[in-house]
């Protein structure tokens, strides 16, 4: 940091593993970071020990940043604030935030999702409840795997808003050696990108789960990836974002790696574990179980065929077994792979 240069001060809401993770990123760029975390024992113990044990173990965090369960000391101060709880979750928390949130500060969602009920992205979420308008509000999204970046490996990934210049603010703040953004000011496309990904995820985890190899993998990654790019067009997207970093990059960590949580919970449904098992045998939330509703209500909004998700959906509910969801799919009628549905 440069003689006489102000620290930036960050608010990161949520101690999960990409919260944390981002919070690394953002110290290692400078910041001053106050980690939020639901559970004040938690807060302690990464204050005592800087770990994160729960969902980063092994992983030291830098001196710089400071837990805490107290929302008000999180933001006091704050110049950005960083939203990485569960999607889901993310209305009732910041109601409760958003008076104590500087009227200055940025805020960055992480979350990728879409709300039930609503079929609202996060960005609009946020808006809605903070009263903040598009030049205070961005998003980060991309081949974002946790861990990975949480042990500084090399990443990049995708600073999202409606101007160029609110996006090259965030992208400064999170610009380090090992961790590399990029701006784009397609902020619907952004977040499709990364929330239907997580169903996609969940269809290809199911596959592998039933013992299928790269080519079922494959087909459902380039088929997930056409869904999500017409549903994204007729949205407003820029079908751009779709080839890049927080569309076909995020899609391919996602469906491919081990850690990612929506491919593992998918995995463990086609090994023959319902949907209530996964759920309570791992502390983490896997995003697309809870988005796959939201976004076929979106979808039919929008008039847009969706079949993997559709499918996945009628997994989620109980109403599809894993490899019915696979012999439905395969033999939908045969049409045009540019043109067809």
């Amino acid at each position: 940091m440069p003689d006489g240069a102000t620290r930036t001060r960050a608010a990161v809401f949520g101690a999960g593993s990409w919260g944390t993770a981002f919070a690394l990123v953002l110290a290692d760029a400078g910041a001053e970071v106050r980690l939020w975390g639901r559970r004040p024992e938690l807060c302690e113990t990464i204050n005592r020990t800087h770990v994160n044990a729960d969902y980063l173990d092994g992983v030291t965090l830098p001196a710089s940043i400071r837990a805490t369960h107290d929302p008000k000391e999180a933001v006091d101060g704050a110049d950005v604030v960083v939203l990485a709880v569960p999607s889901q979750s993310l209305r009732m928390n910041l109601t409760e935030w958003a008076g104590l949130i500087p009227s200055s500060a940025l805020l960055v969602s992480l979350m990728k999702g879409i709300e039930l009920g609503t079929a609202k992205r996060m960005s609009e979420v946020i808006a809605e409840v903070t009263g903040a308008a598009g030049d205070r509000i961005s998003v980060v999204s991309g081949p974002n795997l946790a861990r990975e970046i949480a042990e500084r490996q090399p990443a990049a990934s995708v600073v999202a808003a409606d101007t160029d210049e609110l996006a090259r603010r965030i992208q400064g703040m999170c610009h380090t050696t090992h961790f590399r953004p990029y701006t784009n000011t397609d902020v619907l496309g952004t977040e499709l990108g990364g929330a239907v990904k997580n169903v996609i995820a969940l269809a290809v985890g199911i596959a592998v789960g039933l013992g299928f190899g790269d080519n079922a993998r494959a087909s459902v990654i380039t088929r997930g990836l056409a869904e999500t790019t017409r549903l994204g067009q007729v949205l407003g997207a820029d079908p751009y974002t779709f080839s890049g970093l927080a569309g076909l990059g995020d899609l391919v960590a996602t469906c491919s790696s081990p850690l990612s949580r929506n491919r593992t919970f998918g995995e463990r449904l086609g090994g023959g574990m319902s949907v209530d098992e996964v759920v309570s045998s791992s502390r983490q939330v896997a995003e697309g179980v809870k988005s796959c509703e939201s976004i076929l209500e979106l979808a039919g909004r929008a008039g847009v065929d969706m079949p993997i998700v559709e499918h996945v959906v009628g997994v989620v509910r109980g109403e599809l077994a894993p490899r019915e969801m696979l012999r439905s799919l395969l033999s939908r009628t045969a049409k045009p792979e540019r043109h067809g549905h």
